[in-house]
């Protein structure tokens, strides 16, 4: 299938658009700066979604949708998200199109159709919400309010990758209100620690819980949480955060509410999203030079069968076969393919599911329909083993928690060998230059120090730990006092 790509050692980032094209995920669009998801891979978002979505509810929360478009004045109304997102604003300024007199076959804004007010296209949506909470909220007994819209947000982002960053992508993202302060702080973390659980149960992923320091944090939050994971070129990736936004949306849009006391006081926010980073995400922490590993929990197909056959009448006799096998397994609530094509031999498909990632692969001659076998193959550690045809079935289901938790513990293997601690600014450059992954050192908590370091290194703080322990220690560049070691790393 012409299955070559480029080795993660050579290239990686060649590497990654390999895989992403040739395990059929995604392309680049017409539109510059955009992606067409293409079905297998828009199947593994899917798997995302189902299981996000029920997290979400299964923590009290509802879905509900907002519009694309934001008048411009509400998005003006809290300064520093304005700020925070403006260059990477999409505007509409007109409504319509007409024919350009001077030339029949080509169409221009028709001057005449100019909005009263130009709308921003969402590049986030706390602006249309929160004025939106202003028609709602009146008592604390309209509170909490805890929605979750899926949508799609536009940031005109100038240079872009597949999944990782494009003008246009998809996403998850949860906006609620609260009557106390206590209250929203303790949703921000509950959703990071959704984000944190699926990371790790679903993806497969290790993850790291921390804060942002201020210069990182959400324009407009007080507080970001987030999830930062490692990639196998030793780069981080922060796959979550969850923002704690204070009263400050509230204030600026004047959401208010009457207490239990007969006080009006303003509302306490939280907002938290995941995108189709996720994807690129899943891609880079586990695939190799074969192409795409997908763990179990996200595979769209769990197990492909494979018949080897010359004949007609040794197709017939393998699919009477597999038919019994494919329902014993769905019994079991797996996704099973039986790929009979006849127009691709057994090498070509056995390449095929390789590159896409399928857990369990299983093949099928007239040999094994004499001796009662079938051999099977999986994706993480491409081990092969024939077993009774009786015997498989039991087999596959405990088998692809075994793949699950071996994609995983694999992860955190490598994670743990590319986490360094250091106590100087000369080990902290030749670390992140020779070594890379996360380093582990002490900063002294100011922006400056932070600003000189992300400019010499180019490395950020990728966030302060939750669960570190103090450590009394000097800050690695200015030699100032800390009390807890941060994650610097280089990112995407």
């Amino acid at each position: 299938m012409g299955k070559e790509i480029t080795s993660r050692s050579e290239d990686y980032s060649q590497w990654y658009l390999d895989v992403v094209k040739k395990a059929d995920l995604a392309e680049n669009s017409d539109v510059r700066g955009c992606m067409v998801i293409k079905p297998y891979g828009y199947s593994i978002w899917e798997k995302m979604q189902q299981g996000l979505d029920k997290m979400f509810k299964d923590t009290g929360h509802v879905n509900a949708y907002f519009p694309l478009f934001v008048p411009k004045s509400l998005f003006e109304a809290e300064e520093k998200n304005a700020e925070g997102f403006a260059k990477e604003c999409a505007i509409v300024t007109h409504y319509r199109l007409k024919t350009d007199p001077n030339n029949k076959g080509k169409l221009i804004v028709d001057p005449d159709a100019k909005l009263e007010e130009e709308l921003v296209v969402r590049p986030t949506s706390e602006a249309i919400i929160w004025s939106t909470y202003k028609k709602w909220i009146q008592s604390y007994r309209d509170l909490p309010i805890l929605i979750n819209q899926w949508a799609n947000v536009v940031r005109w982002e100038m240079r872009t990758r597949l999944f990782l960053r494009t003008a246009e992508f998809l996403w998850q993202e949860g906006h609620t209100a609260h009557s106390t302060e206590k209250e929203a702080v303790a949703e921000t973390v509950q959703m990071l620690d959704v984000y944190a659980d699926f990371a790790e149960n679903f993806m497969a992923l290790p993850v790291i819980r921390g804060r942002k320091s201020e210069s990182e944090r959400f324009p407009g939050a007080i507080d970001t949480y987030c999830i930062e994971a490692m990639m196998q070129d030793g780069k981080a990736l922060q796959a979550g955060t969850s923002h704690f936004l204070g009263q400050n949306f509230a204030k600026a849009f004047d959401v208010k509410f009457t207490s239990k006391e007969g006080k009006l006081e303003s509302v306490w926010g939280t907002s938290w999203g995941v995108s189709t980073r996720l994807m690129g995400a899943l891609i880079m922490a586990h695939s190799d030079d074969d192409g795409l590993i997908i763990p179990p929990k996200l595979a769209p197909i769990h197990v492909v069968i494979v018949p080897i056959f010359k004949t007609e009448e040794e197709l017939e006799k393998i699919s009477a076969k597999v038919q019994e096998l494919t329902s014993a397994l769905r019994k079991q609530g797996l996704s099973v393919k039986f790929d009979n094509r006849d127009t691709h031999k057994p090498g070509f498909k056995f390449a095929e599911y390789e590159m896409r990632g399928v857990p369990v692969r299983i093949a099928i001659g007239p040999r094994d329909l004499e001796s009662g076998t079938v051999e099977l193959a999986r994706r993480d550690t491409k081990e092969k083993k024939v077993y009774a045809f009786d015997e498989v079935v039991k087999i596959v289901t405990p088998l692809l928690d075994e793949i699950q938790a071996n994609i995983y513990q694999r992860a955190l293997k490598f994670r743990e060998e590319k986490t360094t601690y250091v106590d100087t600014y000369e080990d902290l450059k030749k670390v992140l230059d020779d070594k890379g992954g996360f380093v582990m050192a002490h900063w002294d908590g100011t922006a400056e120090t932070e600003a000189i370091i992300k400019d010499e290194t180019k490395a950020t703080i990728r966030c302060i730990p939750l669960d570190a322990p103090e450590e009394q220690g000097k800050c690695v560049y200015s030699g100032k006092p800390s009390s807890r070691r941060v994650v610097f790393a280089r990112a995407y």
